[in-house]
């Protein structure tokens, strides 16, 4: 297909985008793929993710021993959603549509894709809180065998099968700039050719124009990602109602390319953002020693027994644990007044409870090979895996030392001499004390018992109860924690259709969205919070949706 004519024109090529033009194509229309990157960036955001998809009553959770259902995941999504608003019907629509599409039809269809998971189930978002507030009741977070290239590349291969057959235009460092619409309705795009760009995957590429474009179809499809990568727009669509003024320094969890400009882009055109304000950041942020984007920061996935102080020296409050509560704890570290926290824990805890957001932090799920998981994560003797350790050997947040005397004076040449060593130890060893028996009258000690409970996490996950102090379990390790920048919750409210909806809530005649530019769905089905796994599946769900609606002729 060489022309500039289509049935739909999908603006993105990134996870969704590429569902919608897979479903799309196997339904014989002909459709045009705009992405200002260039081709060696197709896949997107999703490149670069761990992979995890949330997903219930599988088989997976069956043999680790977890029973879930599509009733307790819906229970948990709508306790961590906490919608409230008028504007959340389509929302609350979409999230009952994914826990539904979760517990059915979407393991054995991406089984059929050829997806495969790693066969221990993690626990993301653990709640801390009651039953019916946020979190996962259970384990469901799958990583994909290849986490994020393992995910892309079924959805790359069927579209690139319809680009052979002429049903699939795609157009790299195509940037869209306006929806052209007519009498109300969506009829094309156009925009800037833009120069070429040898970049390797993820870095930052030129905007340098070199032509011009226009394409015309009945039907535009906006998958075009968040904001995460731009600053600007985090701090102005920043909830100061909820969390107070925001940081003043933080890290991208995402490239530079996830900029939100389509966002005002389909405003213009008769689309209508809902729930700007909510947004999904980590706390757990540390800045990559070999950066690939800017200012190109790294999550830590923690196990449950790191112990989390604020800025001073204070240890953090429940649910203010590894891996709990994002939200609340993103809260409470910036009403201290200062925009990091710290981890201190043992060797013993880094080797087995550290992981690394991200495909490239993790070379064994990505090679999808049993063999170098075995060599990474068992036989390494008492090492983490090599991305961990490179980051503890090289990272400028990570502070190693026998003492705590020396760890301390490492902590306070990166955080400026607020850590009173004392403090710091008086805490320290009131946790060690309660190491001496089962029982506990420690909330996070609780909970590490409570994650032993669960098989996936004794075996892998969850380092058995030790005193930090004890010389034998060291050395010791601090992390200085920095506030990444990651997802986008609301966005262009969308019916189950992924068609937009104006102001008015009446649909924009051809104009879609879905994946992230859509709050993942709906104008934002995670509400307030997110479960995890829950960004890649909510683009996969919205942007099949957006391929199969009825609304496409």
């Amino acid at each position: 297909m060489t022309t500039n004519t289509a049935d739909a024109i999908i603006v993105g090529g990134g996870l969704a985008g590429l569902a919608a033009a897979a479903e799309l194509g196997d339904r014989g229309k002909k459709v045009i793929v705009l992405d200002q990157e260039p081709e060696q960036f197709l896949g997107g955001q999703a490149f670069w993710s761990l992979g995890g998809l949330f997903m219930v009553d599988t088989p997976e959770q069956r043999r680790m021993g977890i029973k879930d259902n599509a009733d307790l995941a819906l229970r948990d999504w709508m306790g961590s959603a906490q919608f409230d608003r008028p504007e959340d019907a389509w929302p609350r629509k979409w999230a009952e549509a994914y826990v539904e599409f979760a517990a059915g039809e979407m393991r054995p269809w991406l089984h059929d894709m050829g997806l495969r998971w790693f066969p221990v189930v993690g626990w993301a978002e653990r709640g801390g809180s009651y039953a019916n507030g946020h979190g996962n009741s259970v384990p469901r977070f799958h990583i994909t065998w290849g986490t994020g290239p393992g995910v892309i590349e079924h959805f790359v291969r069927r579209v690139r099968e319809h680009a052979s057959n002429g049903l699939i235009d795609l157009r790299f460092r195509h940037q869209a700039s306006h929806i052209i619409m007519q009498n109300g309705a969506a009829s094309g795009v156009s925009g800037e050719v833009l120069s070429d760009d040898g970049a390797d995957r993820g870095q930052k590429t030129n905007r340098d124009e070199v032509g011009e474009f226009e394409v015309y179809a009945p039907s535009v499809i906006v998958t075009s990602g968040g904001i995460g990568g731009n600053f600007e727009l985090v701090r102005k669509s920043w909830p100061r109602d909820r969390l107070g003024e925001p940081p003043q320094e933080m890290v991208a969890g995402v490239p530079f390319h996830v900029d939100g400009r389509m966002i005002a882009i389909s405003e213009k055109a008769g689309g209508h953002v809902i729930n700007g304000d909510r947004m999904w950041h980590y706390t757990e942020g540390v800045k990559n020693w070999d950066p690939i984007w800017p200012s190109h920061g790294i999550r830590i996935l923690p196990g449950p027994s790191s112990m989390w102080f604020d800025a001073t020296g204070n240890r953090l409050e429940p649910p203010c644990l590894p891996g709990f509560d994002t939200l609340t704890t993103l809260k409470e570290i910036l009403k201290t007044g200062y925009e990091y926290s710290w981890f201190v824990l043992t060797q013993k805890v880094i080797k087995k409870e550290f992981a690394l957001s991200g495909s490239e932090q993790n070379p064994d799920f990505t090679s999808a090979k049993w063999s170098e998981v075995i060599r990474q994560r068992i036989l390494s003797g008492k090492n983490a895996t090599a991305p961990v350790e490179a980051f503890k050997e090289k990272g400028e947040d990570f502070v190693v030392a026998n003492t705590l005397g020396d760890l301390v004076r490492g902590m306070n040449q990166l955080g400026g001499n607020l850590i009173d060593e004392d403090h710091l130890r008086a805490q320290i060893e009131a946790r060690d004390a309660q190491m001496d028996n089962p029982f506990t009258k420690d909330a996070q000690i609780m909970a590490i018992h409570a994650a032993r409970n669960y098989r996936g996490d004794r075996l892998i996950r969850t380092a058995k109860p030790h005193k930090f102090l004890d010389p034998s379990n060291g050395p010791l390790i601090a992390v200085k924690l920095h506030i990444l920048t990651r997802k986008t919750l609301g966005g262009l409210q969308t019916n189950l259709d992924s068609q937009m909806l104006g102001a008015d809530g009446q649909v924009v005649p051809g104009l879609f969205a879905a994946g992230e530019v859509a709050g993942f769905g709906g104008g934002g089905y995670h509400g307030y919070n997110a479960l995890e796994g829950t960004f890649l599946g909510g683009c996969i769900f919205s942007g099949r949706n957006a391929g199969r609606s009825r609304a496409i002729a």
